[in-house]
């Protein structure tokens, strides 16, 4: 299924939206149990296949993938955190002894599947092919020794160490367009230098962090950029967050690769977030990171799935998103 623009001026860009693609998800997410009435439940996931199926894609492939090691988890988490989830989640707890994070038989599994979603898909695009990450549990509140805030191991912050670990890429950006701040990932690159993070995020809401001040530290001062937005502040204000600091930002950063933490929870059909996004919004938001990856990054651009928590909204941003990725220019 292809769609084109034709735009009626002498330098007139026909858009495709079939360029090769790939989607990373398996149903062993769905075995992350995090109990009844859980908003982070296995249902999103089934909304946003369920969208896919009815979005006449003709060139998504699902290819397969495997759990990450635990060699490529320590590029971010300490061993003694890695032992401690495997250990709790043996053990049959509930939730995770370092904050707010069930788990179930199932999640251990899960977990490392979802990083090995990340690194795979990290892999395709070093050899040309975008990708959308479709996992569970979301990652970005994790921190090198912390599971909270659903997550259990940060899939973004083990994206970008892998992607420098194995193909020698130096400067990674890590854009995070959940409505909650990533602190995690926050910390994980605090004092680094080498990753960039950047997140527009509501201001006040969990974890309590994110503040414009926050600005990363000794090798790191600079490359942390956190732009907090009042409640109902909607599409513009985030792309004006991208366009008049981020954008600005990169200029000197230069980034050789992309990662997008690609949180839906700040969509105005969302129970949790309040910022109002829009469906248009994340297409443009996800146009504005692809412009970055485009003009530093040879294309170089994955997304991993954080919040959202609405499955229809969620489900139909997803789409929006992965037909900016596939769009090409010509």
């Amino acid at each position: 299924m292809v769609f084109a623009c034709c735009i009626p001026h002498a330098n007139a860009v026909s858009l495709e939206y079939d360029m090769p693609f790939n989607l990373y998800y398996d149903d062993r997410f769905l075995l992350h149990d995090t109990g009844r009435g859980h908003p982070e439940n296995a249902d999103r996931l089934r909304a946003v296949i369920a969208a896919i199926n009815a979005g006449g894609f003709t060139n998504l492939s699902r290819p397969a993938f495997f759990p990450a090691p635990l060699d490529i988890i320590a590029l971010v988490h300490e061993r003694s955190y890695i032992e401690r989830v495997k250990n709790t989640i043996a053990a049959g707890e509930r939730i995770l002894p370092t904050g707010d994070t069930p788990v179930s038989a199932g999640s251990w599994d899960a977990a490392l599947l979802a990083a090995g979603a990340v690194t795979a898909a990290c892999d395709a695009m070093m050899a040309g092919t975008r990708s959308f990450c479709l996992v569970r549990p979301p990652g970005h509140h994790a921190s090198s020794n912390r599971g909270m805030g659903f997550c259990i191991f940060n899939n973004a912050a083990i994206a970008a160490r892998y992607v420098q670990r194995r193909h020698g890429i130096k400067h990674v950006l890590i854009a995070d367009i959940d409505v909650h701040h990533g602190n995690g990932t926050q910390d994980i690159f605090y004092r680094d230098g080498s990753v960039f993070y950047f997140s527009v995020h509501e201001d006040g809401i969990y974890p309590g962090t994110g503040h414009a001040d926050e600005r990363g530290a000794d090798r790191g001062r600079g490359c942390i950029m956190n732009v907090p937005l009042s409640r109902g502040s909607g599409d513009e204000a985030a792309l004006n967050a991208l366009r008049q600091q981020l954008v600005p930002a990169m200029r000197t950063f230069r980034p050789d690769f992309v990662i997008v933490s690609a949180g839906f929870d700040a969509h105005t059909g969302d129970p949790v977030g309040g910022l109002a996004y829009s469906d248009d919004g994340y297409a443009s938001i996800a146009r504005m990171l692809i412009d970055i990856a485009d003009t530093y990054a040879s294309g170089r651009i994955v997304c991993t799935l954080e919040g959202g928590y609405d499955g229809a909204a969620l489900g139909s941003s997803v789409v929006r998103v992965i037909r900016m990725l596939m769009e090409t220019k010509h």
